[in-house]
């Protein structure tokens, strides 16, 4: 077997390795019954990243081995879509002849959809000019014979876009389609199938909550959106710019008109809550106004800080997203002195991996 060569008989045994681990490590809580989402066995990744390599005319696509560091030529790349792997083959065969569009090329990272749209980001050491814009606008002409694709140039303090730097994902969420702007080199899920069982979910657990949800951590509102049908009205956070950017993009794509995106981090939230200050960002929203009984929560890999662990605690329903199952187990010790887990999810995000996506749904104790 390959580096990265995928053995999808193994994919059933390793899901059941995982939820085993998963059931016994979060055993001293009352736990529920564990219910575990699968993901596609092969081309399940909407994202890639690779490094290149030149070597005399030759060009090929790298990754290091995770043991030995040592590096290795990939010609293809099961995990990732299908789309991917062909742009991969094409774009090389492209760029290996020319001179301009290749030089001091480092690195290419592959975003794609379930719609087979694709951008391509070509990460360089050297400052990208016309003549590059010239080769690569050739290239380009030439990839979109087969394909809807958009390329980018990135180099030190440079960013240069041939036509888009993003795309326009369908996701089919119980029979609603929605649309979502993913932009190059910002989060997004990178299994879209999972994804899709992870919003689902979060829509059943919440499909009797009351009154309105408040969303810490939103994105580019992957989870927001769907969830607004559940609820009066949504609040929602997040820190990061150009998500807040993609999040208000999509609301209005999407024609949803009961969701209002906060740009705060949790902290600050937390203190405007409890009017400790003032922010400019809040003009013309009344916190007070909310009700919210309910709270999502999607959290870094290093989990709810204290201050935030304590404000969620407050909420009647909490719904917990995890990427990271020991920060998770930290947080149920605080959120289950006062809450129950009434539903646990384990989503396999990243298969043939140790990684865990989790969902817990807790509700507070009578």
């Amino acid at each position: 077997m390959g580096h990265n060569a995928i053995n999808i008989d193994d994919y059933p045994a390793q899901l059941q390795y995982k939820a085993d681990l998963i059931q016994q490590s979060f055993d001293d809580f009352a736990m529920p019954c564990l219910e575990v989402f699968p993901s596609e066995p092969i081309h399940y990744r909407m994202r890639a990243e690779f490094r290149v390599w030149h070597e005399g005319n030759d060009l090929y696509h790298i990754m290091f081995d995770k043991q030995s560091k040592e590096k290795y030529k990939v010609e293809n790349f099961p995990a990732a879509s299908k789309i991917i792997n062909q742009v991969m083959i094409d774009l090389v065969h492209l760029l290996k002849p020319n001179e301009i569009a290749r030089r001091k090329l480092f690195q290419i990272d592959y975003l794609s959809s379930l719609n087979n749209h694709i951008v391509v980001s070509l990460l360089y050491h050297k400052t990208l000019d016309a003549g590059w814009q010239q080769e690569m606008q050739s290239i380009l002409i030439n990839l979109r014979k087969k394909y809807s694709i958009d390329i980018i140039g990135r180099a030190k303090k440079q960013k240069m876009v041939l036509d888009k730097d993003y795309l326009i994902e369908n996701l089919m969420i119980n029979g609603t389609d929605f649309q979502f702007k993913h932009i190059e080199n910002s989060f997004t899920q990178p299994n879209a199938g999972v994804n899709i069982k992870m919003i689902e979910w979060a829509l059943d657990v919440t499909q009797d909550c009351q009154g309105d949800l408040l969303e810490l951590y939103c994105g580019l509102g992957n989870f927001t959106l769907p969830l607004a049908q559940n609820f009066n009205r949504v609040l929602a956070t997040e820190i990061a710019k150009s998500s807040v950017t993609a999040a208000q993009y999509n609301i209005a794509l999407n024609k949803i008109d009961n969701v209002t995106v906060l740009r705060m981090s949790s902290e600050e939230f937390v203190e405007a809550q409890q009017q400790k200050r003032e922010f400019r960002r809040l003009e013309g929203i009344n916190l007070q106004d909310f009700d919210c009984t309910t709270i999502l929560v999607d959290p870094p890999r290093s989990g709810l800080d204290d201050e935030t662990l304590g404000m969620v605690k407050a909420y009647q329903n909490i719904v917990y997203i995890s990427c990271n199952p020991d920060t998770l187990k930290q947080n149920l010790n605080v959120l289950s002195q006062s809450h129950e887990i009434v539903r646990f999810a384990l989503f396999d995000q990243f298969p043939y991996t140790h990684h865990a996506e989790c969902g817990v749904f807790l509700q507070k104790r009578a």
